[in-house]
């Protein structure tokens, strides 16, 4: 929505950003783009740093011939998504978009190796200007996580010494939710005390609770929505879970690294990259094809396998380039 704030706007004013809102929205291509560029010319930017993909080439071509000293371009994840209704548009868009971006930009950053290959579809990448650059991750709430797994079970009516698969992220098609619910009826057969926790919110939501209801899973399937404690949440937890389809794949799963440093075993699907995995990892990783059975299989198996404690994922994530500080120097980096 034009002019709705986000999230996080008062703490961004708080730290000394400025918060620009577009009179016009982004359909509204020619005059989304004399609004853009006629901030780019009041504001005299030094950097213009797109975070929209494909969809980055609109903003570049409305910085075309203006002063700017660095352009870049971030990719988030591998959809590469155009907003259009027609496939065929949608499908004609992407190399002229693709061919914008690689042409204007100064440097394309992708948040994994695969995002990085996928956005360049087929072109090698250039030594300095096509780099990867993983998202930084903040370990101190997972540090001091320390929710009672008791009072949680209790407050969500489970008995105390269930064992807990969770889901966490947006409640989405691209996400495959529903696949969860499968798993965990093949998982009760097998251990008839686990339960099931959803933490997100999508426009599957409806579905997922009908799911649950088809399957007769209501007294052990809770859905909590979105939540801002999921560092503790996690701690409760068992297993985390997150069968992405395998095309396309997931751009980086951030919630996979969060996972690991609250201690839980991962249930992944071919469709999540090594990239956020830490040499410390207790996983599995399973095409969606085997099945919903196998998958339960599996998660038994991961249970009698020793899980790395948080110190080791901790130490792990601290060497890695997903560290808070050498993720934030980095992308410094990208300015010069």
């Amino acid at each position: 929505m034009v002019g709705r704030k986000g999230q996080l706007e008062q703490e961004v004013k708080t730290l000394g950003a400025r918060v620009i809102y577009s009179p016009v929205p982004l359909r509204h291509r020619i005059t989304f783009l004399r609004a853009l560029r006629s901030e780019l010319r009041r504001g005299r930017y030094d950097v213009m740093h797109c975070h929209h993909d494909l969809l980055s080439a609109v903003y570049l071509l409305a910085s075309l011939g203006l002063p700017i000293r660095k352009r870049v371009v971030h990719v988030h994840n591998a959809d590469e998504g155009v907003p259009t209704p027609g496939r065929l548009k949608a499908w004609l868009s992407r190399p002229l978009l693709r061919g914008l971006c690689l042409v204007m930009a100064d440097c394309v950053v992708g948040i994994s190796n695969h995002t990085l290959d996928t956005f360049l579809a087929g072109y090698k990448r250039r030594p300095g200007r096509d780099v990867v650059h993983y998202y930084g991750v903040e370990a101190v709430p997972f540090q001091v996580a320390d929710m009672n797994r008791s009072a949680f079970c209790s407050a969500l009516g489970l008995a105390n010494d269930c064992r807990i698969l969770l889901y966490a992220g947006r409640i989405v098609p691209e996400k495959n939710p529903l696949f969860v619910l499968d798993v965990f009826a093949e998982l009760r057969r097998l251990d008839p005390t686990v339960a099931v926790v959803f933490v997100g919110s999508g426009s599957l939501d409806d579905a997922i609770r009908q799911r649950a209801s088809e399957l007769k899973l209501e007294t052990t399937f809770r859905h909590l929505g979105w939540r801002n404690d999921i560092a503790a949440i996690m701690s409760t937890c068992d297993w985390f879970i997150l069968p992405r389809p395998d095309r396309p794949m997931e751009g980086f799963g951030l919630a996979v690294v969060e996972a690991q440093l609250a201690g839980l075993r991962l249930l992944l699907s071919e469709g999540i990259a090594n990239d956020p995995l830490l040499p410390t990892a207790c996983y599995r990783r399973l095409p969606l094809a085997v099945g919903a059975k196998a998958w339960a299989a599996a998660a038994i198996e991961l249970i009698d396998e020793k899980c790395p404690s948080r110190a080791d994922a901790m130490a792990a994530l601290a060497a890695s380039p997903m560290d808070m500080d050498r993720a934030f120097h980095r992308l410094i980096a990208l300015y010069e």
